[in-house]
């Protein structure tokens, strides 16, 4: 499945510029043969924008959903995005995975909160595996934060990962995260990784983008730069079944021996 990352901080603050900004990448990615898009970490409203978080935050079956859904159809592909998900009294910091006809298909909820500013705006979701089939392939989420820790990453993987999509707001100094522990995640974990990034400077925040698709063996199918950029490379349900035969931790784990790490 041909996968377009959208590496994007859009207009921090506004929905509808926002929604207009991944019309015209669904557009793209679209005529480029893309069945999935997948943007970064809170795309619709913007990272740092502080209490507004609140005030932007909706259900998952709200407007923005309905609007994204409208996008998705209109140009026959999948679309992941990060949002402001408001539940009741609580906020989440939420990823969204709805199909080309428009369903919603799946929500993760970021379960591990980085730093105080996100601390003190999201309540932690307790789900670790949210998943979803499209086109053959096992859709997972996990957003920034989450997939640094490697037992969010097994769990996906012992649960038939294929695709796991990450929209981030990966900030300096920590660009080897996407240089280096997502395409071994990628690999130690036999599975494709989508990471997806936000770009510049949005409040106190330095985005270094970055946004990858890394393989089960390993290498970055592809890898944008530091600026606004769309992206896109294939996941390939042949290539992963052959490398998961060619290396076969989860055959060889030994679960016995890890009772400690819970």
């Amino acid at each position: 499945m041909r996968t377009a990352l959208l590496q994007s901080s859009g207009s921090p603050g506004s929905t509808v510029e926002n929604l207009k900004v991944l019309d015209e990448a669904a557009g793209r990615a679209a005529a480029a043969g893309a069945g999935l898009l997948v943007t970064s970490e809170m795309f619709l409203t913007g990272y740092a924008i502080g209490d507004d978080i609140g005030r932007l935050a909706e259900p998952a079956d709200g407007d923005c959903a309905d609007a994204v859904a409208e996008i998705a159809t209109a140009h026959g592909l999948a679309i992941a995005y990060g949002y402001p998900e408001r539940a009741g009294d609580a906020v989440f910091n939420s990823a969204q995975l709805i199909s080309a006809d428009g369903t919603r298909l799946a929500n993760h909820r970021k379960t591990h909160l980085f730093g105080c500013f996100e601390r003190d705006h999201f309540t932690p979701g307790d789900q670790p595996v949210v998943q979803a089939e499209i086109d053959g392939l096992r859709v997972g989420i996990l957003i920034c934060y989450d997939v640094e820790f490697p037992e969010n990453v097994r769990a996906h993987a012992l649960a038939g990962t294929d695709l796991l999509v990450v929209p981030t707001a990966q900030m300096h100094p920590f660009q080897f995260v996407a240089e280096s522990v997502i395409p071994v995640r990628a690999f130690e974990n036999q599975m494709y990784v989508a990471y997806v990034n936000r770009v510049g400077r949005e409040g106190e925040f330095e985005f270094v983008g970055l946004s990858t698709l890394a393989g089960p063996d390993g290498v970055a199918r592809t890898r944008a730069g530091r600026g606004e950029e769309l992206v896109l490379a294939d996941a390939d349900p042949a290539f992963l079944a052959a490398s998961r035969e060619a290396n076969p931790y989860l055959l060889d784990r030994r679960p016995g021996l890890y009772g400690s790490l819970a």
